[in-house]
């Protein structure tokens, strides 16, 4: 199982980091932001409720905007950030 970052469409990426336990899905999350440039989204999908709090401290902290939280039937969260 890998984490599995890909571009979307210009300026939009997406980073599935589901079956990933803290601190991984927080981690890629950083990693992945740090290659978009400013204005861009990334479509983050993860299924550990808790790794949902770190990320979002993180983007706060990074001053990123968390801009849509989808909870899926299962257990798939889909969050958009973007990055400032």
């Amino acid at each position: 199982m890998a984490a599995k970052f890909e571009k979307l469409a210009e300026g939009n990426y997406q980073l599935d980091v589901q079956g990933y336990a803290c601190p991984h899905p927080q981690l890629y999350t950083k990693k992945a932001l740090e290659k978009l440039k400013p204005g861009d989204t990334l479509k983050l999908l993860f299924d550990n409720p808790s790794s949902g709090e770190s990320i979002s401290a993180m983007c706060a902290n990074d001053g990123n905007e968390i801009v849509e939280q989808v909870r899926d039937a299962g257990k798939t969260l889909r969050w958009t950030i973007r990055k400032h």
